[in-house]
């Protein structure tokens, strides 16, 4: 038999997650956080997932982005991972100055452009290996001495 799983009400998420009544009927209406359920009297009904992206919000919001910069950002997150329908919520997401970086699969990008910000230290590491191994063999067996290979800079 499967649980059925909690739902909060909205004066609920109100105290967990410390805002305004107001604030969450504004995110509702606007298509920022839905709640996931209605009641038959039509009272919207919020999963933890649903808190889960409250919060993100929140402290989004709080960390100094605009309410409009974050709903751009979950359009485009969105668009860019089609298999990532809540990004508030599936996704963790930083801001920092006015910009919202996502991270996935190890890897951070702008929300809303999808250009990725940080790169694997490791990964290029066995980059400049692969390349350091291809220099030595278009040169010479044992290829150059590594002073040769150096010379050229302006040190």
């Amino acid at each position: 038999m499967r649980e059925a799983r909690e739902l909060f009400r909205a004066g609920d998420v109100v105290e967990i997650v410390q805002i305004s009544r107001r604030q969450l009927q504004y995110w509702a209406q606007t298509d920022l956080i839905r709640p996931s359920a209605c009641t038959p009297g039509g009272h919207g009904r919020y999963t933890f997932e649903d808190l889960v992206a409250v919060k993100a919000a929140k402290r989004l919001i709080d960390a100094g982005i605009s309410v409009q910069r974050v709903r751009k950002s979950i359009r485009a997150l969105t668009d860019l991972l089609p298999t990532v329908p809540r990004p508030l919520s599936q996704l963790v997401l930083v801001a920092t100055g006015d910009v919202v970086l996502a991270f996935k699969d190890g890897t951070a990008f702008d929300a809303l452009s999808g250009q990725e910000w940080v790169f694997e230290v490791a990964r290029f590491v066995r980059e400049v290996e692969v390349w350091k191994r291809s220099a030595r063999t278009e040169d010479t067996p044992n290829g150059p001495p590594l002073a040769a290979r150096a010379s050229g800079g302006s040190c």
